[in-house]
C-alpha cells in the first residue's frame, strides 16, 4: 500500500521555469503559502509553494509494476506454459524418428 508523502516545495522551481534569469528577488510569503519574485523591470510573480500528494503524476516503470504485476506474471507463467509444451512436442516428435528421418531432416534444414 502506498503512503502519501509529505507535500513537495515547488515555488522556486516554478518561478525560475517561467522568467529565468529575469529574476532579481525571490522571498517567502508564509501567509498565503507562495514564492513571490521580483523581476528585472520591477513587476513581481508568485507561484503556489506546495504540490499536493494527491496530484496524479505521470506513470513509471515502478508504478506500472506496482499495479501491474499479477497480469505481468500470468504472461510470463502463460508463455513458459507454452514454450514447454512447444519443446515437449518437439522432443516427442524426434524420438519417433528413426535414423534416417533424423538425417533427412538434417540434411535440408536451413540451419546447417
Amino acid at each position: 500500500m502506498l503512503t502519501l508523502q509529505p507535500r513537495q516545495r515547488v515555488g522556486h522551481d516554478i518561478l525560475l521555469a517561467r522568467h529565468g534569469n529575469h529574476i532579481s528577488s525571490m522571498r517567502f510569503d508564509r501567509a498565503n503559502d507562495r514564492i513571490v519574485a521580483v523581476l528585472d523591470d520591477g513587476t513581481t510573480d508568485s507561484a503556489p509553494n506546495m504540490i499536493s500528494p494527491l496530484l496524479q503524476m505521470p506513470e513509471t516503470l515502478g508504478s506500472v509494476l506496482r499495479s501491474d504485476w499479477r497480469a505481468l506474471v500470468m504472461g510470463t507463467a502463460m508463455m513458459l506454459a507454452l514454450g514447454l509444451l512447444a519443446a515437449a512436442i518437439s522432443i516427442g516428435l524426434m524420438g519417433n524418428m528413426d535414423e534416417e528421418q533424423l538425417a533427412q531432416l538434417a540434411y535440408t534444414s536451413s540451419i546447417y
